[in-house]
């Protein structure tokens, strides 16, 4: 009997001891993507990568802006080119109110070819993209959101020079077609924080597409 405790107990050091080193190094167990991934509430942090103008693009390059409307998309999904104008009509309507569109292909070209850097620089063109559409190179920023679909939504409001996720989710309620769309959550969102109010929907389900990695 005192074998087996001995046992036990030998198998719970080794747990964790390999749980701890996985979190410390970031290995992918999924451990630190849950740590990591933002609530509501939460400080998200800064990043900077390759616009389609090949300029590389951080969000204190927006020194007046409010917020921001961080917006994870893509070439490809089907959902996200469903969502292409009303993403470009949400930076006419909210750039100048201080909270523009910044959005960001996360998905990995080495498995969806349609979204490497080059044919993102197309769809910009053909599209005319009216907001910095930026490449997640090497994969590094959706993790820290916690974004799993594309497209996939997080309005940042700045506070105390400090930028806070006040909404996470979708677009509005109907994801593949704007025409039966009811409910504009993203736009109820900024429009909340730029009133001072309270935002009543603070959080959605993403509809889209996995984000391929």
């Amino acid at each position: 009997m005192k074998n087996k405790h001995y046992f036990l107990l030998l198998c719970v050091v080794a747990f964790s001891t390999v749980f701890s080193i996985f979190a410390f190094t970031g290995v992918d167990t999924g451990i630190s993507k849950i740590i990591m991934s933002y609530q509501i509430g939460d400080v998200a942090e800064d990043f900077e990568l390759k616009n389609v103008d090949g300029k590389m693009v951080s969000l204190a390059d927006f020194e007046e802006a409010k917020g921001f409307i961080v917006i994870f998309t893509c070439n490809t999904c089907p959902v996200s080119v469903a969502n292409e104008d009303r993403i470009i009509a949400l930076n006419e309507k909210y750039m100048d109110q201080g909270y523009p569109v910044i959005a960001i292909n996360p998905n990995n070209p080495k498995i969806s070819s349609g979204d490497s850097y080059e044919l993102m620089k197309v769809r910009a063109e053909e599209k005319g993209f009216n907001f910095p559409y930026l490449f997640d190179d090497g994969q590094k920023v959706y993790p820290k959101y916690g974004a799993s679909k594309t497209p996939h939504v997080y309005v940042l409001n700045k506070e105390d020079n400090k930028l806070i996720v006040r909404y996470i989710g979708s677009i509005d309620d109907s994801a593949r077609n704007s025409g039966a769309v009811k409910t504009k959550f993203v736009e109820n969102a900024v429009d909340a924080l730029t009133k001072g109010i309270p935002i009543e929907v603070a959080s959605t389900k993403a509809i889209g597409c996995s984000i391929k990695k």
